[in-house]
């Protein structure tokens, strides 16, 4: 007999649907207002520390829901945003600078879903409010970079074409390169200017080139550092757990950044504006240290302290830079000693073959650099960034080095932790710093919230009011098929990690709803018209469904096909509008087809029907 549905679809149908259902539940509970708490640096987070919190915030008289320690950091919650803000300020007094306080919402899933993986939409900077970041990156020291990278790529190209120089030294922006008489001067210029036709090489007195980079190539620099420093922002913000960031660039220098979600900006800042990396250098051993303190540094050496404050006298020559390194994991040695494993790119390996093969025996040391914003101008209204730098290790080479190796000497499991993170997130090209933060306000995201709401609600009443008037009987089945989609776009959303709902997406969820309902009033005048042309109700039903299947199909795949390339070449609220279209016109596809199909078939189907109530 026609429109018989076997078991299995029966099952399929309820799985996907209850899956859904319970992947959407988490977004009914809401969000908490909480305090987190985190470390800095020199810092640690315990478990232990959440009975002197509940403490101070009890004898503060501020009531808290509960506090929670998890992924070493702790998490206070609080009943609304004004015990918030009292909260946060008494932790910050109490806390100090070594850890960072800050505002946000977490979720309030009962720790049963939570163990499912159940968590609410990610909502958008428009929809959940967050911080506006406009960040300015340091051209000066991008080019100084460069510059700094071409002496040491000189005097190796010089030494294996077996070129004797007196002297390779940076002076600003330029490379001097002195040699000792014009024969060789003109060898290295014809060497070099083959080798490098992005520079500019001039003769200077004294038997010296000078080496300068062209326009064409200071534009290529300043162009990758804005790039570059993009992809790695990107990967620290991944590093916050933000879903769907907007990182962008604005202008030739600057950089826009947005976090949803984020209301306090202090833990966002201080790694964005991280200025992390690595550089690797010998230790003095021909000099004595104490004459270094004294004043009397050698030429070749510089003077930089450990994280005791003990002075080390290194050679001034790096070995290798941080910019080199493509991963970077913590982890623990055959002692469980916290050491954090480093990997180098090919030209990275070489530079660190080269400069250990000659070493071994001798001590290296591990020198971390930060920059930071002195918040001052130069004379070209630059921004003026002061460099502190800090030895962390100093071990001796035991064997020839290549493009895996590890740091040793670390304080502690965190502290090797958190110098992976950074180093993995990438070291930035040149520094960059906040020329302007906004924040926006949670309220502003709760009115688009209930606005899109009630356009979703609006639209959704409508359409169930039409089709159950219009096609009585059919228009029900019509209507449970339409409630169903909107749970599964809500729990597919829930569900997928990168997805974010946007003022946008709620947009496309209105329109979801209509292209939902049109896949079923084409089925439904399909089945009307066999009924006209004299088909039994069986038969009506069954051709209704084959023959508008086709339609449907090539309707949904276009409509799908323009969603993918808007979600390709969009950004930001066009992204998030393809997003909700896509994924609704998968969910309607199903609905639309198999589920109301399947019950379809469960009422009318294996039975004799003198006519059909549509």
């Amino acid at each position: 007999m026609l429109n018989q549905t076997p078991i299995w679809k029966y099952f399929l149908v309820l799985l996907v649907i209850g899956a859904s259902a319970l992947y959407a539940l988490p977004n009914i509970y809401g969000e908490d207002h909480a305090i987190q708490i985190s470390a800095g640096r020199n810092a640690q987070v315990t478990e232990n520390m959440i009975p002197s919190i509940q403490s101070l915030l009890t004898n503060n008289e501020i009531e808290t829901k509960r506090i929670e320690f998890a992924d070493d950091k702790i998490l206070v919650r609080v009943n609304d945003s004004d015990t918030q803000l009292v909260a946060r300020e008494v932790l910050e007094k109490q806390l100090g600078d070594e850890y960072f306080v800050a505002m946000n919402l977490a979720p309030d899933t009962p720790q049963w879903l939570a163990a499912l993986g159940g968590s609410p939409m990610k909502l958008g900077l428009d929809l959940r409010g967050g911080v506006h970041f406009l960040m300015e990156v340091d051209m000066n020291s991008a080019i100084g970079k460069a510059t700094e990278d071409m002496v040491g790529d000189f005097r190796t190209a010089l030494r294996e074409e077996n070129i004797r120089y007196r002297s390779v030294k940076q002076v600003g922006d330029a490379v001097n390169i002195q040699f000792r008489d014009q024969d060789t001067l003109d060898s290295a210029r014809f060497f070099l200017r083959n080798r490098n036709p992005d520079l500019v090489f001039t003769e200077r007195d004294g038997l010296i080139i000078r080496a300068t980079f062209s326009e064409n190539r200071l534009v290529q620099i300043r162009d990758y550092a804005v790039k570059q420093n993009i992809t790695i922002i990107r990967n620290r913000v991944n590093q916050l757990g933000v879903a769907e960031p907007l990182v962008q660039k604005q202008g030739a220098e600057r950089i826009v950044v947005q976090l949803p979600g984020i209301q306090d900006t202090a833990k966002a800042k201080e790694i964005l504006n991280a200025t992390a990396t690595l550089e690797f250098r010998m230790v003095d051993q021909d000099n004595d240290v104490r004459d270094a303190v004294n004043g009397r540094i050698p030429p070749s050496s510089i003077l930089v302290n450990d994280r005791s404050g003990i002075p080390q006298l290194l050679k001034k020559r790096v070995m290798l830079t941080g910019n080199h390194i493509i991963d970077a994991n913590s982890g623990a040695d055959e002692y469980g000693i916290p050491q954090v494993n480093i990997s180098l790119d090919s030209k990275g390996g070489t530079k660190m073959s080269q400069g250990t093969k000659d070493n071994i025996g001798n001590p290296m040391a591990t020198v971390f650099i930060e920059y930071k914003a002195t918040g001052e101008r130069d004379s070209n209204d630059k921004l003026i960034f002061e460099k502190k730098e800090e030895v962390i290790s100093i071990a001796t080479i035991q064997a020839r080095l290549g493009s895996n190796f590890r740091i040793t000497g670390l304080d502690s499991p965190k502290e090797a932790r958190d110098l992976a993170l950074l180093l993995r997130a990438g070291a930035l090209i040149a520094p960059i710093t906040i020329v302007e933060e906004r924040t926006v306000g949670p309220s502003l995201g709760a009115e688009n919230i209930e606005l899109g709401m009630k356009a979703i609600q609006g639209g959704l009443i409508l359409v169930l009011i039409f089709m159950l008037i219009y096609y009585k009987a059919f228009g029900m089945v019509a209507n449970i098929a339409l409630i169903a989609n909107l749970v599964m776009i809500v729990g597919v959303m829930s569900m997928i990690p990168g997805a974010t709902l946007t003022l946008p997406g709620m947009a496309g969820i209105v329109l979801t709803v209509g292209m939902a309902v049109d896949a079923n009033v084409l089925i439904f005048e399909r089945i009307r018209e066999e009924l006209r042309d004299g088909r039994s109700p069986q038969q009506a039903i069954h051709h209704g469904y084959d023959s508008a299947f086709s339609t449907i199909l090539d309707a949904n795949i276009t409509t799908f096909l323009a969603g993918l390339i808007l979600f390709a070449v969009g950004t930001g609220p066009i992204k998030g509008f393809s997003i909700t279209l896509m994924i609704g016109i998968a969910t309607s596809m199903f609905t639309a087809i198999v589920l109301t199909r399947v019950l379809v078939n469960l009422i009318w189907g294996g039975r004799r029907l003198e006519s059909l109530s549509i």
